[in-house]
């Protein structure tokens, strides 16, 4: 993406964590007015989503358990870009993995950052359609708790507007694909 202005002058980095999915730094820096400070922030590789669309015009999505918030949320299929890995492939993948479904039909909505107040994650959205159902699915990781829910868009719609479904880059990706259906 893009990023407009005058950057500003690195004086200090360090990297403090460096996990299986994410890092954290801590930068000095001093901005074009001359004002310096103390930054931080999460390093992520980013990640891809997929709004996938039965032919009945269901919405394929997983309930899925996530420990940052010690519970299940509702979220459409999404995944860590591996490295030398495009965002279509990762969603590829996920998709299979994440709902057992195969989309023979990938549209990209677009690219957005998840929280850039403290992260440089990066969100590749994609319409995925013309879906199949696998016999035999890839079988989930093993560090996933989830279950694949389909809803028809008034439910996503609904479900958006009661907090059923909270998840920020489900509802982004969501709103990104309503123009195409």
């Amino acid at each position: 993406m893009p990023y407009g202005g005058e950057p500003p002058q690195l004086l200090k980095r360090r990297f403090t964590y460096e996990g299986r999915k994410f890092g954290f730094e801590s930068a000095r820096l001093r901005l074009p007015n001359r004002t310096e400070g103390e930054w931080e922030c999460i390093r992520h590789p980013g990640g891809a989503l997929a709004v996938p669309v039965t032919a009945k015009g269901k919405f394929v999505l997983v309930r899925q358990y996530r420990f940052t918030v010690q519970g299940r949320l509702l979220e459409f299929p999404a995944g860590t870009l591996e490295p030398n890995e495009s965002p279509l492939a990762t969603i590829q993948r996920e998709i299979e993995e994440e709902t057992g479904y195969r989309s023979h039909r990938w549209q990209k909505l677009g690219e957005f950052f998840v929280a850039p107040g403290y992260s440089d994650e990066i969100i590749y959205a994609f319409l995925a359609q013309d879906l199949e159902l696998l016999d035999n699915p890839p079988e989930q990781d093993s560090d996933e708790d989830l279950e694949p829910v389909l809803m028809t868009a008034e439910e996503v719609e609904k479900a958006i507007h009661t907090g059923d479904l909270a998840d920020a880059k489900s509802i982004t990706a969501f709103l990104l694909a309503r123009p195409y259906l």
